[in-house]
């Protein structure tokens, strides 16, 4: 969002590019958009053949050759591509008075983003932080000391509290739970709390086996149950690629919460996987 509003600063010539159907398979999907400048670019429609002869068009419609116009094009041997769909790609100006519109419907598209809440803004925090900004997560921060929340991306809802354990009643359901803070004790104080709500998507906490053996036991004692307890996911980014490093954890997590959210939004096509 923020930089998009950059890009619409710094650019008053723009072309919109939008991708308004797809049949078969294609780079991008419907509503997929890009801003063309005449020396400058803002996001994708998939990359490709495809998108330098959009580019190309674009361009040529702000040098005055037209106005808005729609292409069908078949994504195959004729334009260099292999996908075998189609795609109906829209161009038009960009006039001052779309630019308001378009802001409009990006902050609308953000606010159904599933949500990403981060207990913790250590250094697994930041680098997660960082990692999620350019993915369709709505991300916020919950910390218990300022000096943590200073350096996170723009766009990240950062949040300041005594009480870290309280904001997890605040998250939708739906919503994604990663524990990373610098107390163990608060990591299964907001964990409990978390697991105890039986509506979140995914719930996951940084540590080792033995920590995971230490908070069974004082789940247990907390009156969770042995389902609910299973629910946790220790540690976060899976066992595969043993590496410490705060910026691989991150790689390793973020895809794990993108594996998450496409299970929940397709689960016809999870059981199919499995």
């Amino acid at each position: 969002m923020d930089g998009l509003a950059a890009f619409l600063a710094a650019n008053r010539d723009l072309a919109l590019v939008e991708i308004v159907a797809v049949k078969g398979s294609a780079p991008r999907e419907t509503d997929a958009f890009m801003l063309v400048g005449r020396d400058t670019l803002f996001g994708t429609i998939g990359g490709g053949q495809l998108e330098y002869l959009a580019i190309d068009e674009a361009r040529r419609l702000l040098d005055g050759d037209g106005t808005e116009r729609l292409r069908d094009v078949a994504l195959g041997p004729a334009i260099g591509q292999c996908c075998g769909g189609r795609v109906s790609i829209r161009l038009s100006r960009l006039e001052e008075s779309d630019r308001v519109p378009l802001m409009a419907r990006i902050a609308a598209e953000a606010r159904t983003l599933p949500e990403v809440w981060l207990f913790g803004a250590g250094h697994v925090g930041k680098a997660l932080a960082s990692a999620l900004t350019p993915l369709p997560f709505l991300t916020r921060v919950v910390e218990t000391r300022a000096e943590e929340l200073r350096g996170l991306p723009q766009g990240i809802d950062a949040r300041l509290t005594a009480l870290p354990e309280a904001e997890v009643d605040r998250a939708a359901p739906g919503a994604a739970i990663v524990i990373l803070t610098h107390d163990h004790a608060l990591d299964f104080l907001i964990a409990t709390r978390a697991l105890q709500r039986g509506d979140l998507a995914y719930v996951g906490m940084i540590g080792s086996a033995t920590k995971k053996a230490t908070f069974r036991r004082y789940a247990a004692g907390e009156g969770l149950s042995p389902q609910e307890i299973t629910r946790l996911t220790l540690p976060i980014g899976g066992s595969a690629v043993r590496d410490k490093r705060p910026a691989v954890i991150a790689a390793l997590t973020a895809a794990e919460l993108l594996t998450v959210h496409a299970r929940a939004k397709n689960p016809v096509d999870a059981v199919t996987e499995r």
